[in-house]
């Protein structure tokens, strides 16, 4: 039996506490069911005992503080609202607690925006991990040394597990009961709670809205020629000369400021107002492949699976806006 705690405060988001709760004791229940003895010891660890106890009854989970544990065998560190500088600084106590645990052997998991409290605690130096696409400028300015994997849905190293944005983070949990129930459990898990077994990328959710996170005007400068002239054939020497600076020194400059090329930027630009056009109904890929700026298929497609994970069609299909009629 594994002792899973989940970390309870007033900041925390509770679909994301509520959701992994759900999984788990179903799948006791489950093998109570049939008569096997329970995985999961689940426990309710609230930061301090004056913070509110969720409604859940002691005979499916157990309530205590995080000072009251000893060390459990993996910890679960929701996603939370508010200020990120804020909520890091209110919640130290807890971040040096999962770090003192994770030294101690314990296993860690993040779902979503609980990312930053392990990112704090030092556990993700040198480690790969996701969390929502929403938060990448943000995570890697602030935790430059660690590998984020805006795209993906998942990443396990070193007894270190994080999970996408927002609900993708119950794959996690799925993929959590499949490593240590087995897989006959996974599939049923999976079936149980509708979600996909294997879903491992969460790139076509993403929407790109600009690394502007940086205070390098004439690079801002870049940024809006680029988005307001990317329908054009435009090149980096084009857009170099626009900034007044030499090529090397801008692809320099720009890479600092944003974390991409000026290449990488402008196809994430191009792809972007693509996917827009596909989400209001767009027939032609030929037509919405030029207004884009590309005149190639095979390199416009290429480059659209690369940044989303989809076909231009798949993508269509899966966000186009139309009502379905139900029958």
């Amino acid at each position: 039996m594994k002792e899973i705690a989940l970390i309870i405060h007033e900041d925390v988001t509770l679909s994301t506490i509520t959701g992994a709760m759900d999984m788990l004791i179903h799948t006791n229940a489950l093998f109570q069911q049939l008569y096997k003895q329970q995985p999961f010891k689940i426990v309710l660890a609230r930061e301090k005992s004056s913070d509110d106890a969720l409604p859940i009854p002691a005979s499916l989970a157990k309530h205590s503080t995080i000072d009251e544990l000893s060390r459990p065998d993996l910890i679960i560190v929701p996603a939370f609202y508010g200020d990120r500088d804020a909520m890091l600084e209110k919640h130290a106590e807890t971040i040096a607690w999962i770090s003192r645990m994770y030294q101690d052997g314990a296993e860690v998991a993040s779902l979503c925006s609980g990312i930053y409290f392990l990112a704090e605690a030092g556990l993700l130096s040198g480690k790969s991990c996701t969390a929502h696409w929403h938060d990448k400028d943000d995570i890697v300015q602030r935790y430059p040394d660690v590998n984020f994997l805006s795209d993906m849905v998942i990443t396990d190293q070193d007894g270190i597990y994080t999970s996408g944005g927002a609900f993708s983070s119950l794959n996690l949990v799925l993929y959590l009961i499949d490593k240590f129930c087995g897989r006959e459990v996974g599939i049923w898990a999976s079936k149980m709670f509708s979600l996909d077994i294997d879903r491992i990328r969460q790139s076509h959710f993403a929407v790109f809205k600009g690394q502007r996170q940086h205070k390098d005007d004439e690079i801002q400068k870049a940024q809006t020629y680029i988005e307001q002239n990317h329908h054009l054939q435009i090149n980096i020497d084009e857009i170099a000369e626009h900034a007044n600076m030499s090529k090397r020194n801008f692809i320099r400059r720009f890479k600092k400021a944003t974390h991409n090329t000026p290449f990488e930027y402008l196809q994430r630009v191009k792809i972007e107002a693509a996917k827009k056009a596909l989400e209001t109904g767009a027939q032609n890929i030929n037509l919405l492949m030029y207004d884009a700026g590309y005149n190639d298929v095979k390199t416009f497609r290429e480059v659209f699976k690369k940044i989303t994970g989809l076909t231009p069609q798949d993508y269509r299909r899966k966000y186009n806006r139309e009502v379905p009629v139900l029958n």
